[in-house]
């Protein structure tokens, strides 16, 4: 495997599970009514790479599954982020 390669998969794994934990972080925030993250935080952090992160845990934790934003933006960067990848390493 290449240099670049390895970066590359390194930065996705890394910013997913980023991703997952800031969400779990909300959920926990929620539910102990504290100062949440806000959502642009979350959204920023999917772009960035984390997407699927996010997905697993909107269904995991079954949080923010009700806002739009989330559960069609997400599905739609991971889609996004995909292609991206497959033209990276194609």
């Amino acid at each position: 495997m290449e240099f670049t390669t390895e970066i590359v998969l390194t930065y996705i794994i890394a910013i997913n599970l980023l991703t997952f934990g800031l969400f779990s972080w909300d959920k926990w925030l929620a539910q102990h009514r504290r100062w949440r993250i806000r959502e642009r935080s979350l959204l920023l952090l999917s772009l960035l790479g984390g997407a699927v992160g996010g997905i697993i845990s909107m269904h995991f934790l079954r949080h923010k599954t009700r806002h739009l934003i989330f559960r069609w933006g997400l599905p739609l960067m991971a889609i996004a982020q995909g292609l991206l990848l497959f033209h990276f390493f194609m």
